[in-house]
């Protein structure tokens, strides 16, 4: 990258850094919420609007994920004080998948500190698909991003722990405190995915030829992978967003899990790739940071308020969610939460 497109990148950085920070920390301050009619109602509109449609497709290069039944639709919402609002199939279980990567690099930046994250991983977007090897061999500096492959493959290889065992443990348990309840691996899902994920060994070992994976790349790559087959439904990732968009506090259970300073620059992370290509799109249309996973969920927070996800396996060329990510358009347009808009 030349001189003048560095310079581009990193203010671009920069803004949505710094739109983040005013946005968020004011939203924390102020606690706003709505009535439980006001978001049964906003629920109920989007699931109803979007029930019949039947865009997109199952992701199929993770085969278990094509069998997956493509009508599933949930939505849930838990509120900063711990209400839960769920509508439709929101306790069907599902892959987490790369909305993993979010919580992941909580974990890690609680342990390293919010300046070790963009000399060690990377927090630009990467401007190429989000399993992408050229977006690594094209940069001098080999920089990714935690929301991407690469990155989160780098971040997995950073949480504590000297042995495999111990970093998978960290992982799961620390998961478990964000959803508020044990949560476990479906392991179908694990083995199908370990048995197709050549690409992600590649790019691992590729990251290791340039100094920027931590650990021993495959079982790093391992742990990755089985950290996205971790058994999740729309209402644990709802509770679990909720931790984000209550200050680190998981709301149901109380138990402080990551420390508040840590929520805008994680945030701002979820802003510049949380949705793969559409991560611009989705600002532009939904105002809050927000995170897909290729087994159909979508999460999004509102700072001070709740935290949304929705399930819905079929998905779009980006690989996100359709009926996920145009659920939680419709709600959060219809309860006015997009962090851009001044009141």
């Amino acid at each position: 990258m030349d001189n003048i497109q560095f310079k581009i990148s990193l203010y671009r950085h920069i803004i949505v850094l710094l739109l983040c920070t005013f946005c968020i920390i004011p939203s924390l301050a102020q606690k706003a919420t709505f009535s439980a009619d006001e978001y049964n109602e906003a629920l109920q509109e989007a699931h109803e609007k979007l029930l019949q449609n039947k865009d997109g497709a199952n992701a199929d290069y993770i085969p278990v994920l094509a069998e997956v039944p493509s009508d599933l639709f949930g939505i849930s919402i838990c509120t900063v004080d711990g209400e839960i609002y769920d509508i439709g199939d929101s306790e069907h279980r599902f892959s987490i998948q790369s909305i993993s990567k979010v919580f992941t690099l909580a974990m890690v930046m609680q342990r390293l500190g919010i300046n070790a994250i963009p000399d060690t991983i990377g927090v630009n977007a990467t401007g190429r698909p989000f399993n992408s090897i050229v977006a690594i061999e094209t940069q001098p500096d080999r920089p990714s991003n935690s929301c991407v492959n690469a990155g989160a493959i780098a971040t997995t290889s950073l949480v504590e722990g000297n042995t495999y065992d111990e970093k998978w443990n960290n992982i799961i348990s620390t998961f478990s405190k964000f959803a508020g309840r044990d949560l476990d691996v479906d392991q179908e899902v694990y083995e199908s995915e370990a048995a197709t994920n050549n690409r992600n060994r590649a790019i691992a070992h590729l990251l290791e030829a340039y100094g920027r994976m931590y650990y021993d790349p495959v079982e790093a790559t391992d742990i990755y992978t089985k950290q996205c087959a971790i058994s999740v439904n729309s209402h644990d990732l709802a509770v679990m967003s909720a931790t984000l968009a209550n200050g680190g506090v998981n709301p149901q259970t109380n138990e402080k899990i990551i420390d508040e300073k840590y929520l805008p620059h994680i945030m701002a992370v979820m802003c510049t790739a949380g949705l793969y290509d559409d991560s611009g799109l989705w600002l532009y249309y939904v105002g809050l940071p927000g995170k897909s996973g290729v087994g159909g969920g979508v999460i999004a927070v509102a700072p001070g308020r709740f935290g949304i996800a929705a399930f819905s396996p079929r998905l779009d060329v980006a690989g996100n969610s359709v009926r996920g990510v145009r659920a939680i358009i419709e709600v959060s347009r219809k309860l006015g939460v997009n962090l851009f808009t001044v009141k």
